[in-house]
C-alpha cells in the first residue's frame, strides 16, 4: 500500500522544539525527493522544506530557514523535520509529501502523494 504516515506533532510553548517523522511505504523511497507542507486553519497549503532523494540537497521556506531542519533515512524509509524556536505562526497541520522528481523543488506543485497530517500547535 502506497502511503505516508506522519507522527510527532503536539502542543508546544513558543520557543520550544518538536521533531516530526514520516514513514513511507509502497514505493521506492530513495528514488524521490520528499517535502514537508503545512496548512493553517482557513489557509491554503504552504511549502516548508524539501530534501533530495539522496539527502544531499535541502531547501527551506524563508519563514522557517535557520529554525527547521529536514533529514531522511533511506534505510528506514523515513523523513524527518526538526523544528526549533517554534513560533505561534508555525501552528498548522503538517504533511509530508512525495515529489514526482528526485531533486528538490520549491512550492506545493509536483507532489503526487501526501500523508494524513500531524497537528502542531504553538501556544503558551
Amino acid at each position: 500500500q502506497v502511503q505516508l504516515v506522519e507522527s510527532g506533532g503536539g502542543l508546544v510553548q513558543p520557543g520550544g522544539s518538536l521533531r516530526l517523522s514520516c514513514a513511507a511505504s509502497g514505493f521506492t523511497f530513495g528514488s524521490y525527493a520528499m517535502s514537508w507542507l503545512r496548512q493553517a486553519p482557513g489557509k491554503g497549503f504552504e511549502w516548508v522544506s524539501d530534501i533530495s532523494n539522496g539527502g544531499g540537497f535541502t531547501s527551506y521556506a524563508d519563514s522557517v530557514k535557520g529554525r527547521f531542519a529536514i533529514s531522511r533515512d533511506n534505510a528506514k524509509n523515513t523523513v524527518y523535520l526538526q523544528m526549533n524556536s517554534l513560533k505561534p505562526e508555525d501552528t498548522a497541520m503538517y504533511y509530508c509529501a512525495k515529489r514526482t522528481t528526485a531533486w528538490t523543488r520549491r512550492g506545493v506543485e509536483s507532489v503526487d502523494l501526501k500523508g494524513q497530517g500531524t497537528q502542531v500547535t504553538v501556544s503558551s
